[in-house]
């Protein structure tokens, strides 16, 4: 689900600091870029952000819903998690944890993982 034009400028709009920031359509959702980096995922009005290994649990423990990228099947990410409302509201919290993202995604060539 791509979800709404207005949500995706709200997003857009909060992270407005990062380097760079674009985002692109991707099957179905809109796939955030900081200096082409693929760090976050906009999808059913819900921002998705990109994880490391080591945050992986946190998400979990925080009960913070995993990006799952088919409606009708049970596959779910393991790297991209939902926002919470607050750190969403908040944008100098929402940029800190935007720039976490970006470190924590593939670079070309693997580095990144």
């Amino acid at each position: 689900m791509a979800g709404s034009q207005e949500f995706l400028a709200f997003v857009l709009e909060q992270l407005d600091a990062l380097p760079r920031l674009s985002a692109r359509r991707m099957f179905g959702a809109t796939g955030l870029y900081s200096a082409d980096v693929f760090f976050g995922i906009v999808s059913g009005d819900t921002l998705y952000l990109r994880v490391s290994a080591a945050g992986r649990g946190a998400a979990l423990r925080s009960g913070r819903a995993a990006f799952r990228p088919y409606a009708h099947r049970d596959l779910l990410s393991r790297s991209y998690f939902a926002v919470p409302a607050a750190v969403l509201e908040d944008t100098e919290e929402l940029t800190r944890w935007a720039a976490a993202a970006v470190a924590a995604a593939p670079r070309a060539g693997g580095r990144g993982r």
